[in-house]
């Protein structure tokens, strides 16, 4: 049986370079018998924390907040991965990315300890340049703070016009990051 994986596409273009890595990831992951679901956060209504702290008082309903998160968190419990994918927005993750990151905090705080569901966990990232190294900084310190295990990172830098990722070395990596998985 394979695996539940969530892919968190925080890329403004769904044909856009970041989407071509997470449609090759998706292609492999599937091939090999896995559950994918991806949500273009974009296209998403979804707020940014307010550090409310009321959130996990109804674990059918988490955050304290009504938005379309809704739709990811019942996903999100069940995924064994969790794909943060992301186009390089000044040196980090895209906005639309960080929010629903943040937002999953609501699930930490169903539990009485405020601990984060342990997952396995990819970054998949797209970029004009190749500074990827504070995100990439972000995302390793994940397991030491929420107990995520990285399966991989997939780092395209280079490209900026959808398309751009066509012939690239990181969509085969993608792909077959996807397939490894089973």
């Amino acid at each position: 049986m394979g695996k539940n994986i969530v892919i968190l596409n925080g890329s403004p273009r769904r044909r856009g370079n970041t989407s071509a890595l997470t449609a090759e990831f998706k292609r492999g992951a599937e091939e090999a018998g896995n559950n994918v679901t991806e949500f273009h956060l974009s296209s998403m209504k979804i707020n940014g924390c307010i550090g409310c702290w009321k959130g996990g008082r109804d674990p059918e309903h988490p955050c304290s907040q009504r938005d379309d998160m809704e739709m990811i968190y019942p996903v999100y419990r069940e995924a064994d991965i969790v794909v943060l994918a992301s186009p390089l927005y000044y040196w980090f993750i895209s906005g639309f990315l960080k929010n629903a990151f943040d937002r999953l905090f609501a699930i930490a705080e169903c539990d009485p300890n405020y601990r984060n569901p342990v997952k396995e966990s990819v970054l998949i990232m797209a970029a004009e340049g190749a500074g990827f190294e504070e995100s990439v900084h972000w995302y390793d310190h994940l397991e030491d703070h929420i107990g995520w295990k990285s399966l991989g990172k997939i780092l395209c830098g280079h490209v900026t016009q959808p398309g751009d990722t066509e012939g690239k070395a990181e969509l085969e990596k993608a792909y077959e990051l996807g397939k490894s998985i089973f």
